[in-house]
């Protein structure tokens, strides 16, 4: 076997959120992880990916020794790029010391990436073990393209990748084809729509790199305003030639977010429990110009190439209602986008970069972290004195309780990469109230009660449920809910638009997770559940059996399935039995 580790560290010259690694075999994906899973701090900012590389060393029994390589999702030199910003926001900063301080710190880095790029994760590598084997640095837009463009179908495509920054572009345009990518064009930093979100988010009460999703759930709350639209238009332009540097142009987001203070005359928000309509409008407003440039960027380029198939990565594109818009396009016929599409995705990048698309499978899941055996759980919870009952029919039994207002930890199979929980680390419930919406923000998720859920169903029930129904198997885009099957979902329909954003999930990619589905429609004639990730508010997806026991005690959860194994509270578990749950 050839191997090759592939991981996005999150220090120095790297960034500086959500490191990752991903072990390769020939070219086949072995196992991926993202280290907050490990860490338990979440997106690991600042981290080294130590666990995650050491995970993926011990899944397939290796050391660091057997390694063909390693490759590092960023190029350090091709900071040089945009070596004059960093200049710029040197001679803008108030005061000699911090002039001084932070010239030397740009030349510092400048001389680093350019003749000592790999020192740093070097020696961190060594604690590991040694011989390091060859580090290779790769463009970290590129490794978001290979990873929007390899594991699809396509035969050729148009894949844009937009995020906050690589080493110095935001936003680029490829064109793929089976020899490969080749950049059309780039958007340098600070020109960079995930910047402009990213200060629309802080300005809103919420934290950059974190928030994001949370704004663009808030966005449908919202409406056109007139007066908003114009001051914000006035600052940046939009389209293929868009420039938002007026909010961008300096470091990080503070500049931006003074900006809109001076421009709005308002301070920024310092709550996020409720809204008012200035604030939900402008989310309407930021959403409505970022899917306007990049649904012009792709209209461009479509005709510029010649293929009407799009692939998509990048941070921004956890933006399920961007992707909605690109999807349903006239330009565009087929979309992929990659699930894992912020920077933990750019370990799979650097993984499969140095191969042709044509030698790499398809994605059919994401399932490529850790699994734990039904001995090993039985071992845990029997140290720990907790019972527990193995139904002869656990999913059947388990769609009863749902069908019955239980609240269900779902813990089954490897661990998922990347944000969504796709039915191996979910927590699930009935889909059919907003009861049952509220009941889950309140008492498990312990989150603001405006956000809405997502669902689980199966394939065959897509073309029911969704207008211009098509596979969607990582809660990476929305849809609209058909009419007449809105009242059958209202806890996972967005009450603003009728939106909803789905897993639809076929029987080879989780047969057992489909069992329940088939299980609950056979209870309720819905074929479909409430499906949220099994972790706490502010706390990654849980990875192991224990995290997932004290999430279960610590939220208001009824029931917890690990494997074959289930436990309910003793307060609501009635009769425990070997044979079934009573």
């Amino acid at each position: 076997m050839n191997y090759v580790l592939s991981f996005k560290p999150a220090i120095g010259l790297y960034g500086h959120h959500d490191p990752s690694a991903a072990l390769f075999a020939d070219g086949e994906l072995r196992f991926a992880i993202e280290e907050e899973r490990l860490t338990r701090d979440k997106h690991a900012v600042d981290t080294f990916p130590e666990r995650s590389i050491r995970a993926c060393l011990e899944y397939e029994g290796i050391e660091l020794s057997d390694l063909e390589k390693i490759v590092l999702p960023y190029d350090p030199k091709l900071r040089a790029k945009i070596a004059d910003h960093y200049l710029k926001n040197t001679v803008q900063l108030d005061g000699t010391l911090r002039k001084v301080s932070h010239l030397q710190n740009v030349v510092t880095d400048q001389l680093v990436a350019r003749y000592l790029p790999t020192r740093r994760v070097e020696s961190r590598l060594r604690q590991i073990g040694t011989p390091v084997a060859p580090i290779e640095c790769r463009s970290h837009h590129a490794c978001h393209a290979v990873s929007a463009f390899h594991p699809s179908t396509f035969e050729e495509a148009l894949v844009l990748t937009v995020d906050a920054k690589g080493e110095y572009d935001s936003t680029v345009v490829w064109h793929a084809t089976a020899d490969g990518l080749t950049r059309l064009r780039t958007y340098e930093h600070p020109n960079s729509w995930g910047l402009f979100y990213a200060v629309i988010t802080n300005y809103l009460g919420y934290r950059m790199f974190n928030g994001e999703g949370k704004v663009m759930g808030l966005a449908p709350y919202g409406e056109d305003d007139g007066e908003i639209e114009r001051r914000l238009r006035d600052r940046i332009e939009t389209g293929v030639d868009y420039d938002v540097t007026a909010i961008t142009g300096r470091w990080g987001t503070e500049h931006g977010v003074k900006t809109l203070e001076d421009l709005f005359d308002r301070p920024r928000s310092t709550t996020t429990d409720e809204f008012d309509q200035f604030e939900t409008n402008l989310a309407h407003t930021a959403q409505k110009l970022l899917e306007e440039s990049v649904t012009d960027i792709v209209e461009e380029y479509i005709d510029h190439v010649g293929t009407d198939n799009v692939g998509l990565a990048g941070g921004v594109i956890l933006n399920c209602k961007l992707n909605k818009a690109v999807a349903e396009h006239p330009a565009v016929e087929d979309v992929f986008i990659q699930p894992v599409a912020h920077d933990a995705g750019l370990a799979l990048g650097g993984g499969w970069i140095d191969h042709r698309p044509d030698e790499v499978d398809p994605l059919t899941n994401v399932y490529w972290g850790p699994e734990y055996e039904t001995d090993e759980i039985r071992r845990v919870l029997e140290t720990n004195k907790i019972d527990y009952a193995e139904p002869d029919d656990l999913e059947r039994r388990v769609a009863e309780l749902l069908a019955d207002g239980a609240l269900v930890g779902w813990f089954q199979g490897r661990l998922e990469l990347g944000p969504r929980a796709l039915g191996n680390r979910s927590i699930l419930a009935d889909p059919r109230t907003e009861e049952s919406r509220d009941r889950v923000n309140r008492f498990v998720k312990h989150r603001e009660e405006w956000r809405p859920f997502a669902p689980s169903m199966t394939d065959a029930a897509a073309d029911e449920y969704l207008e211009n129904a098509t596979d969607s198997p990582y809660m990476i885009t929305t849809f609209d809910v058909s009419p007449e099957r809105r009242e059958e979902l209202r806890a996972v329909v967005h009450p603003a638009d009728d939106t909803t954003r789905p897993q639809t999930v076929r029987e080879e990619q989780n047969p057992r997770y489909h069992r329940l589905l088939r299980e609950f429609e056979d209870a309720t004639g819905v074929p479909v559940l409430l499906n949220t990730s099994f972790n706490d508010h502010g706390e990654p997806i849980v990875t192991t059996p224990t995290e997932a026991l004290k999430d279960f005690f610590g939220m208001g959860l009824d029931v917890l399935v690990l494997e074959d194994v289930v436990v309910r509270k003793r307060s609501q578990s009635g009769v425990l039995s070997g044979d079934g749950v009573e």
